[in-house]
């Protein structure tokens, strides 16, 4: 679930002793920045880096290739930037090296966010050497507006990745083919929910409700495994797009009805599964929203509204990371409280371990937390 957009904003700057204005593009709902320097190709990194750091944004006006090996030099100098040294004392507590990783994610979107690139009317780059990122930005922004418009070059590469992601799709077993994610809807790499709702025991193939469907991968694969009619909600423009695109697809628009709804459709059913957002803190770009959820609403609307949504006899799955409880944002005690509250039992649950990259790498800063993470499925009925 993901917030409206806020009212558009431009970007004001002075060249060529001109005063002139374009409109800011931001998906991580970053400001406009209040100075602005014009860049070229002679521009050094290090000053560069330095601008940057001071909050004033470079109007690249050079080669783009030669802005992305400019934005390479800058991320390396925050990547390599020393570190204060630490008091000789035990390492920080989960929370507090999570709530540091996340201080310093953002420090460093923000500075690379001040190299900012031209779009044109019609989100050509006006550069030379540039890519046609119009098809990128068009599923991103939607169609042109007759407008010009600046946006900052890592956004644009975050584009172009998206839309290769969007072209060749993630191949899901479970579905029989590949679901295409779109910009600012979670791409389904991690496989381990997937895996744990292709392989529990289905209590009815009747119907089935897919709340905050996202991709519609977990509907799709409760249609695969015979469930005849899904009803997939979400409240997010993409999402919804996203879902009905990959459902027709994999031939699956006859079982599955894609509704855009907060949380649950009318109506009960004996099946209703959600794989909400896994921790509970303030998302900084779209992209997070699948990822964070302020004060776990998502998830605790999910378990207040399960029971009377359920059928009797229903189950609902709950597939959640354990991640937040390794981390101090989460204890297992508060989990069950709130499904206590909700009226709600757990009938049983299945866990499986993590096996994506960054569980075993051990220069992750959250890397304690990251190889104990366990994902699970929890089978919740009516108390």
């Amino acid at each position: 679930m993901q917030p409206k957009n806020s009212a558009p904003q431009n970007l004001t700057w002075d060249e060529d002793g001109e005063s002139r204005s374009a409109r800011w593009r931001s998906e991580s709902g970053n400001p406009p920045a209040k100075r602005v320097v014009i860049g070229h190709d002679q521009m050094t990194a290090d000053y560069a880096y330095r601008l940057a750091c001071e909050g004033t944004a470079i109007l690249w006006r050079g080669d783009f290739q030669n802005a992305r090996q400019l934005l390479q030099a800058m991320a390396r100098r925050i990547d390599n930037k020393p570190r204060k040294a630490k008091k000789p004392a035990t390492g920080p507590s989960p929370i507090d090296a999570f709530n540091l990783h996340r201080l310093a994610q953002s420090q460093r979107a923000r500075t690379l966010a001040m190299l900012v690139l031209p779009l044109d009317e019609q989100y050509a780059i006006p550069l030379r050497r540039a890519p046609d990122v119009r098809q990128a930005c068009e599923e991103a922004y939607g169609p042109p507006s007759d407008e010009s418009s600046v946006v900052s070059l890592r956004e644009v590469l975050g584009l172009i990745g998206a839309h290769e992601w969007r072209k060749k799709g993630v191949e899901i077993g479970a579905v029989g083919g590949r679901i295409h994610p779109y910009y600012g809807v979670f791409s389904p790499v991690r496989g381990e929910y997937i895996d744990l709702v292709a392989n529990q025991p289905l209590p009815s193939k009747e119907l089935a409700f897919d709340i905050g469907t996202g991709t519609g991968v977990l509907s799709a694969v409760l249609a695969r495994r015979g469930v005849g009619h899904v009803v997939a909600t979400d409240v997010d423009a993409r999402a919804l797009a996203c879902a009905r695109e990959n459902i027709g697809r994999l031939g699956l628009d006859r079982q599955v009805e894609i509704v855009e709804a907060d949380m649950f459709p009318d109506g009960r059913a004996p099946l209703i599964v959600c794989n909400p957002p896994w921790l509970p803190a303030r998302p900084s770009a779209t992209i997070e929203h699948a990822i964070y959820d302020p004060e776990s609403r998502m998830l605790r609307a999910f378990l207040e509204g399960l029971a009377a949504h359920l059928t009797p006899g229903g189950e609902g799955w709950l597939i959640l990371s354990d991640f937040a409880e390794h981390l101090g944002l989460r204890t297992r005690a508060q989990l069950q409280e709130w499904i206590d509250k909700a009226g709600l039992k757990v009938d049983g649950r299945i866990d499986i371990k993590p096996h994506h990259p960054r569980a075993s790498d051990k220069t992750d800063p959250l890397h304690a937390a990251r190889s104990a993470e366990v994902t699970s499925l929890w089978r919740l009925v009516a108390a």
